[in-house]
C-alpha cells in the first residue's frame, strides 16, 4: 500500500472530524453552511490548481470525468443531508448514521470492485462497528424521524460518492479534487437557489468559522481525501474512515469540554483497534 497516500487520507479524516464542532459555531441554516463551505473550498482548490500550472484532462478522459461529476453531485447531496442531521439529532448520532456508508461500501466491494473480503478486514470491520455503537449508541434516544432520515440518506450518498470516484482511474490528485468539489458546490447552489435564493445574512462573528470550514476543513481536506483514493484498497478506505467520527468525539471532549463516559472510551479503543487490525495482520501475513 502507498504509505504517502495513506497518511494523506488519515490527515483528511482528522480535518473532517472537526466539521461538526466548527459548524456548531455558525448560526445559519444547514444548507447555507454547506453552500458557503463548498463555495470557499472549491474556490481555493481552483486557485491552487491554476497556480500550480496544472491542466484539465476532461476531454481526454471523458468517462472518468463523468464518474467524478456524479461523485461530486453525490457528495454535495450527502453533505446537505448530514448537516441537516447535525441540527436535528446532534453530531454523535449523525456521524453514526453517516458512517453506515462505509458499511455499504464494505459489503458491496467484492461485487463492485472485485476486491477480496479477507478475514482480517472482516474482523477489523466488526470491531469498528462495535466501537461506533459504544461511542454513539446512547444518542439514539434523542432522535426524530426527519433527522434519522437525513442521517441515513447521507450514508447512502456517501456510498455513491466513494464508489463513483473509485471508477476514475486516469484523473486523480488535485484535478480530481477540483472537479469533485466544484460539482458539489454547483449541486448545492442549485438546491439553495431554488429553495431560498442566494441572499444569505451572515453574522460578522461567524465569518472566522466559515472561512475555517471552507478553507481548511473543505478545500485542504478534500484534496487530502480524494487525491489518494485511487491508490488505496476500497476496504481500507471503508474501515479506516471510522477514524473521522472517533476524532469528532475526541475533539469535542478536548475543545468543547464534553466528557467521555467509560463506555465511550472503550468504544474509541475498539474503533482505533479495528481500523488497524486489517492492515497490521495483512502486513504480518505478507
Amino acid at each position: 500500500m502507498d504509505t504517502k497516500a495513506f497518511v494523506k487520507y488519515l490527515s483528511s479524516l482528522l480535518l473532517f472530524g472537526l466539521n461538526g464542532i466548527v459548524a456548531s459555531h455558525i448560526p445559519l441554516d444547514s444548507y447555507e453552511i454547506v453552500f458557503l463551505r463548498t463555495l470557499i473550498g472549491s474556490s481555493l482548490l481552483i486557485v491552487l490548481f491554476l497556480l500550480g500550472k496544472n491542466k484539465f484532462h476532461i476531454k481526454t478522459h471523458k468517462k472518468d470525468t463523468i464518474f467524478i461529476v456524479l461523485s461530486g453531485m453525490a457528495m454535495g447531496t450527502s453533505w446537505m443531508f448530514l448537516y441537516e442531521a447535525y441540527q436535528q439529532i446532534g453530531v454523535s448520532l449523525s456521524s453514526l448514521l453517516y458512517y453506515c456508508g462505509p458499511v455499504i461500501v464494505m459489503i458491496l466491494s467484492p461485487i463492485i470492485f472485485r476486491e477480496k473480503l479477507t478475514l482480517p478486514k472482516l474482523l477489523g470491520f466488526a470491531t469498528v462497528l462495535v466501537g461506533i455503537f459504544l461511542v454513539n449508541g446512547n444518542a439514539v434516544e434523542k432522535s426524530n424521524p426527519w433527522g434519522l432520515f437525513c442521517g441515513a440518506m447521507s450514508a447512502v450518498m456517501y456510498f455513491f460518492m466513494v464508489t463513483l470516484n473509485k471508477q476514475s482511474k486516469n484523473i486523480s490528485g488535485m484535478e480530481n479534487s477540483v472537479i469533485q468539489l466544484v460539482v458539489s458546490f454547483l449541486t448545492v447552489a442549485v438546491f439553495v437557489g431554488i429553495r431560498q435564493g442566494f441572499i444569505i445574512n451572515v453574522p460578522a462573528t461567524a465569518w472566522g468559522w466559515i472561512l475555517m470550514l471552507g478553507i481548511l476543513n473543505t478545500g485542504l481536506g478534500c484534496y487530502l481525501y480524494f487525491s489518494p483514493l485511487a491508490k488505496l484498497p476500497v476496504q481500507t478506505v471503508a474501515v479506516c474512515g471510522y477514524l473521522e467520527p472517533l476524532s469528532a468525539v475526541v475533539f469535542a471532549s478536548v475543545l468543547l469540554g464534553e466528557k467521555m463516559t467509560s463506555i465511550q472510551i472503550i468504544g474509541a479503543v475498539c474503533i482505533i483497534g479495528g481500523a488497524m487490525i486489517g492492515e497490521l495482520l495483512k502486513t504480518k501475513n505478507a
